[in-house]
């Protein structure tokens, strides 16, 4: 058998490659689709039900018209709110758990929480209890002390919201002016109810 006939004979017993099954691999796009629709469908109706369970929180409180001059202002990111103490138990209702930008201003009058695309809040002075520099709250963790976390009250809850400033160092400044504040109110209302 001459070379060439027996390259011949072995091309014609090979055969040709296997074609691409498309109905099984479309099968399994849209199984995939479907799987991933599914669970982003359980997701949003746990934050639904999330923001139902907390239906009992009051209506967040609006700026006064005039809140008087600005003590600190700071731009940055609004990170979310959860009950206070404990950094994994989010807050939905009202908005509180959605993420955005911020503008915070303190003022004698409170902390005015401006967050563009999403429900803008007022915290009174006198609800004020105390700001920290922390790591993570529900859904965001950072390095040590890049969380600025301010605490307050209310209706009868107590909520921790945090912060992240577009400048980190401004963090210090802005527990000790919280801090000092709700000290101030406490002793004051501690010498009226007397």
């Amino acid at each position: 058998m001459t070379p060439f006939i027996h390259l011949a004979a072995e091309a014609a017993e090979q055969k040709s490659a296997e074609v691409t099954d498309w109905a099984a691999r479309v099968g399994w796009v849209v199984g995939l689709l479907l799987f991933i629709t599914l669970v982003y469908w359980l997701m949003r109706q746990g934050w639904k039900w999330r923001g139902t369970l907390q239906s009992d929180l009051p209506e967040l409180p609006t700026a006064p018209e005039s809140p008087g001059a600005a003590k600190l202002s700071m731009s940055g990111r609004y990170h979310g709110s959860t009950t206070a103490g404990h950094w994994l138990d989010r807050i939905v209702a009202h908005g509180l758990g959605t993420r955005s930008k911020v503008e915070l201003t303190l003022t004698d009058e409170g902390l005015d929480v401006v967050r563009p695309g999403a429900s803008d809040f007022f915290v009174p002075a006198a609800a004020l209890r105390e700001a920290r520099l922390d790591k993570g709250i529900a859904g965001k963790v950072l390095a040590e002390g890049g969380l600025l976390v301010v605490t307050w009250q209310h209706g009868d809850r107590q909520i921790d919201s945090g912060f992240r400033s577009d400048r980190a160092a401004e963090h210090a400044a802005w527990v000790e002016a919280v801090n000092t504040m709700s000290e101030t109110n406490s002793i004051t209302t501690e010498g009226t109810a007397r």
